[in-house]
C-alpha cells in the first residue's frame, strides 16, 4: 500500500516541509512539499536522505554497554541501570564531578526540547557544556545585553527588503542559521529581481558571493572593524535616522563616540578593504530604502565575535532598519507568551574550576571541558553525559579532548550512532529515527523570517519496547535526581504538567490566569503526557486558544489538522514589547560591550601576516552528522585545503597534492584546492571531518573520512565576552606533504 505523509526536515535550521511517500511502510520517495506556504517545495539534497539514515544499518537499534573494552548490546532495562550503578555514587559525593554536553541536533528534536532542561535540573552541575560556545553564543550575549534576552535575536525580513549585507554566512549552502527561511537561493534571487542589491563581506568568494552584486573580500576576524567604521562613515556624513524605533532607543551618543576611532584608514591594515570601499558600503546600506546586515558563523567563532554581533544590530538601528519592514525585525513564535517578564541580562554567576571563565546562558565553555576533566582536585569531572552531540569533531583540539574522554570514570551518551565521541561511552542509549518522532519547531520558529507553524506526526511508528526520546531523557532525568532506574516516567511528566497548570493559574500575566487547575487539565489534548505538555504550551502562548479565551486560536489538534502548516504572514514590528529589558529600551551602547573596543582597536593597530584559516560549510553535510550516507559523499574528494593560487605557487603546492597544515593544536595531512575563491593569505577547511578513528561503526564515513580540522584548533583562547571557541580566522603554516 502507498501512502503519503507530511513532515519538516530536521537537518538544518531552514524547516523545509516534506512529502514522503512510503510503500509497505518504507520509505520510497522525499520531495519538498509544494503545499507547504514557508518553503513551497524547496528541498536540498540532505532532506532527500531522511530514508536512507532511517535504513542505515550502522545506526543503532539497541543500546550499548562497554564489557572488556567492547561495546555489546544489552536491553533498556539492563542499560539504565548501568547508569544508575555508575552515576548515582557520583553525584551523591559531588554534582559537579558529572559533567553534560548537548550538541546541535537537540534544537531540532522537540522531544530533546522539552526533556533536556530537566535533565540539567537534574543533574544539578555547573558542568553544562555545548555546541553554542562552538558557534552562535556572542549573538545571545549581544542580544541579551542590547535587548534583555539572549533569544531575543532580530532577523533579516529577507522578503521586503532592498539592500541585502551578508557578513560571514554563506546561506546558499548552509540554509542559514540563526534565520529560518527555507530556500535561500530563490529568496536572494527575488531580492534582484525587486531590483534589491546583495553584497556579501567573506574571506572567501562562497557560493553566495558568486550569487552578489559585489563581493567584498576581508581578513577573518577583522568584521567589527569594517562594521565599525561603517558606522563612522554614517554618523561622519550625517546619516544617522533611527525612524520609528527611536523612542525605544538609547545610547545612540555613546555609540558616536565609541566608533570615533573607527575610521576608514584606521580599520584598513587590519580588514584589507581600502577606505573607499568603506565609505561606499556605508553610503549605499544607509541611504536604501530597505536595508538589513546579517552576520553570521564567519563574524561569530573569532577573537572578537561578540563585537560583530553587536555591530551588525547598531549597524541596523542607526540606519533606521530596526523593526521595520524589510530591516531587521524581531520574530513572534506561535507558542511565545505575548512578552517576556522583564530582565537585566548578565553573565558570569559562577566560572569554571581550572581556568576561571565566566558563565555564560547557564553554561561554561567547552574549550574548557577537556580542563576540568584531566585536572585533579576537589570538582574534578569524572564522568560526561552527551546528548546528540561530537565534541571529539567540533570542538576545539580535539586531541586533548578525545584523551580526556579515554580518562572519564564513566561515560553515557545518548547517539543513534557510534562515532568519533561516543566510542568513548561505557553506554549508548540510541534514540528513534527523525521518522519515528514527531516535529515542531520551538527555537527556530523564534528565528524565522515569517510567522508560521507546523506541526509534524511521525511518519513510521517505533521500533518494538524501543522508547521514545522524551522517555530516554526522563529517564535518565529520574536517575539523576535519586529516583531509580525504574520510575514511571508518564506519571512523573503528568506531575510535571499539573506543576506547570499551577504556576500558570497563579500568574497575573497567563492567559489561564485564575482559572480551575483540574478545568485546565482536563482540557489537554494529546495522547501521550508529551503531547499534553505540549498542548499546554501552545495554547498559553501568543497565538493559542487560552484554553477557550480565544477560539479562533491554536491547540494541538489545529496544528495536527495542518499537516503543511499555518502561515501568520510577515513579521511585523514588536517595539517596545519585545525588549524586555527592566528600562523597556534598547540600549544601543551596553557598558559591558564597549569596554573590548580598546582590544578590538589594539588589533587593528597591531594586525599580523601569514596565512590564516577559516572553516566552510557544504550543502550534502550538516557538520558531522551525514557524512554515513553514500549518496551524499561520493564523488571527488569534499575534505581539500582551498588555497588562493598566489599562495599554492608560492609555497610548491599543486591542485590535489598533499599538504602539511600545521597550528598551535596540531597537523593535518589533506589535499590542496587551488582556487581564486580564496583571497590570498587565507586558507579553508570545512567542518565535521575526521571519520578515522578506531572503534567507531561508521562503515560509509570511514572509507572517506577525511581531515579533522579542530586538530589544529586550540583551547587556550575564547572570546572574553561569550566564552566561543575561537575556530576561524587561526594562524597556520602550510608545507607541502
Amino acid at each position: 500500500m502507498t501512502t503519503t505523509a507530511y513532515r519538516t526536515c530536521p537537518l538544518c535550521e531552514a524547516c523545509c516541509g516534506l512529502e514522503i511517500t512510503l510503500e509497505g511502510g518504507r520509505v520510497k520517495v522525499i520531495r519538498g512539499d509544494r503545499a507547504d506556504p514557508f518553503s513551497r517545495g524547496y528541498l536540498c539534497p540532505k532532506g532527500t536522505t531522511l530514508g536512507r539514515l532511517h535504513d542505515d544499518p550502522d545506526r543503532l537499534r539497541r543500546p550499548l554497554v562497554r564489557r572488556d573494552g567492547t561495546h555489546v548490546e544489552v536491553s533498556w532495562e539492563a542499560a539504565f541501570a548501568e547508569v544508575a550503578r555508575h552515576l548515582t555514587p557520583l553525584l551523591a559525593k559531588d554534582r559537579d564531578s558529572v559533567a553534560i554536553y548537548l550538541g546541535n541536533p537537540n534544537v531540532h528534536n522537540i522531544h530533546a526540547a522539552f526533556a533536556v532542561r530537566p535533565l540539567v535540573q537534574a543533574l544539578g552541575t555547573r558542568n553544562v557544556y555545548s555546541a553554542s560556545t562552538v558557534d552562535q553564543m556572542p549573538k545571545h550575549v549581544s542580544a541579551g545585553y542590547m535587548f534583555g534576552h539572549p533569544l531575543t535575536i532580530p532577523v533579516p525580513d529577507l522578503d521586503r527588503t532592498d539592500h541585502l549585507l551578508i557578513l560571514g554566512a554563506n546561506p546558499v549552502v548552509s540554509n542559514g542559521s540563526l534565520a529560518t527561511a527555507p530556500d535561500w537561493p530563490g529568496r536572494l534571487d527575488a531580492l534582484q529581481a525587486r531590483g534589491g542589491r546583495l553584497v556579501v563581506v567573506d574571506p572567501r568568494r562562497t557560493e553566495t558571493a558568486d550569487r552578489a552584486d559585489r563581493w567584498v573580500p576581508l581578513r577573518p576576524g577583522s568584521d567589527p572593524a569594517l562594521l565599525l567604521a561603517m558606522v563612522n562613515v554614517v554618523f561622519a556624513d550625517g546619516l544617522v535616522d533611527l525612524g520609528d524605533a527611536a523612542p525605544y532607543v538609547v545610547g545612540v551618543d555613546d555609540v558616536a563616540t565609541a566608533v570615533e576611532p573607527f575610521t576608514p584608514e584606521a580599520v584598513a591594515r587590519f580588514t584589507g578593504v581600502d577606505p573607499e570601499t568603506v565609505r561606499m558600503l556605508a553610503r549605499e546600506f544607509a541611504t536604501a530604502e530597505r536595508a538589513v546586515a546579517y552576520g553570521r558563523i564567519g563574524t561569530h567563532t573569532v577573537p572578537f565575535g561578540t563585537l560583530a554581533a553587536w555591530a551588525v544590530d547598531v549597524l541596523n538601528t542607526v540606519t533606521g532598519n530596526l523593526d521595520r519592514p524589510g530591516g531587521a525585525m524581531f520574530p513572534h513564535a506561535a507558542h511565545d507568551p505575548i512578552r517576556r517578564r522583564p530582565r537585566r541580562f548578565r553573565t558570569g554567576r559562577f566560572r569554571s574550576r581550572v581556568r576561571d571563565l565566566p558563565e555564560v546562558l547557564n553554561e561554561l565553555p567547552v574549550a574548557t571541558l577537556a580542563d576540568e576533566i584531566l585536572t585533579p582536585g576537589d570538582g574534578q569531572v569524572r564522568a560526561l553525559i552527551t546528548v546528540a552531540g561530537n565534541p571529539a569533531l567540533t570542538a576545539p583540539d580535539g586531541a586533548r579532548l578525545e584523551r580526556a574522554l579515554s580518562e572519564l570514570e564513566f561515560m553515557v551518551s545518548v547517539d543513534p550512532y557510534l562515532n568519533e565521541t561516543t566510542r568513548h561511552a561505557d553506554v549508548v542509549l540510541p534514540p528513534p529515527s527523525a521518522l519515528q518522532r514527531p516535529h515542531y519547531d520551538l527555537q527556530f520558529q523564534s528565528l524565522s523570517v515569517r510567522n508560521f507553524a507546523r506541526w509534524s506526526d511521525p511518519v513510521l511508528p517505533l521500533d518494538p519496547d524501543h522508547p521514545d526520546e522524551f522517555r530516554i531523557l526522563s529517564r535518565l532525568a529520574a536517575i539523576a535526581a535519586g529516583m531509580g532506574p525504574d520510575t514511571d516516567v508518564d506519571a512523573l511528566a503528568e506531575a510535571t504538567l499539573a506543576s506547570m497548570v499551577q504556576a500558570a493559574v497563579a500568574d497575573a500575566d497567563s492567559p489561564v490566569a485564575g482559572r480551575d487547575p483540574g478545568e485546565i487539565l482536563g482540557m489537554l489534548e494529546g495522547d501521550s503526557p508529551f503531547e499534553r505538555l505540549f498542548d499546554f504550551k501552545v495554547r498559553t502562548g501568543h497565538r493559542g486558544d487560552g484554553f477557550g479565551a480565544n477560539p479562533e486560536g491554536l491547540t494541538l489538534g489545529r496544528l495536527k489538522a495542518a499537516p503543511h502548516g499555518i502561515d501568520f504572514g510577515p513579521l511585523t514590528p514588536r517595539l517596545p514589547d519585545v525588549v524586555s529589558d527592566p528600562d523597556g529600551k534598547v540600549r544601543l551602547a551596553p557598558p559591558e560591550i564597549l569596554a573590548d573596543l580598546p582590544r578590538l582597536r589594539r588589533a587593528a593597530e597591531s594586525p599580523t601576516n601569514g596565512l590564516r584559516l577559516v572553516g566552510r560549510r557544504q550543502l550534502r553535510t550538516a557538520n558531522s552528522w551525514t557524512h554515513n550516507i553514500e549518496v551524499l559523499v561520493k564523488g571527488k574528494e569534499a575534505c581539500t585545503l582551498q588555497i588562493h593560487p598566489d599562495d599554492a605557487a608560492r609555497l610548491g603546492l599543486e591542485d590535489a597534492a598533499p599538504a602539511r597544515v600545521q597550528a598551535s593544536g596540531g597537523t593535518v595531512v589533506v589535499p590542496v584546492e587551488v582556487t581564486d575563491r580564496m583571497m590570498p593569505g587565507v586558507v579553508s577547511l570545512p567542518y565535521g571531518w575526521g571519520h578515522d578513528r578506531e572503534g567507531t561503526r561508521l562503515s560509509v564515513a570511514s572509507r572517506r573520512p577525511g581531515v579533522n580540522m579542530n586538530l589544529l584548533t586550540s583551547t587556550a583562547e575564547v572570546e572574553p565576552l561569550s566564552g566561543v571557541a575561537i575556530l576561524n580566522g587561526i594562524p597556520v603554516e602550510v608545507s607541502r606533504a
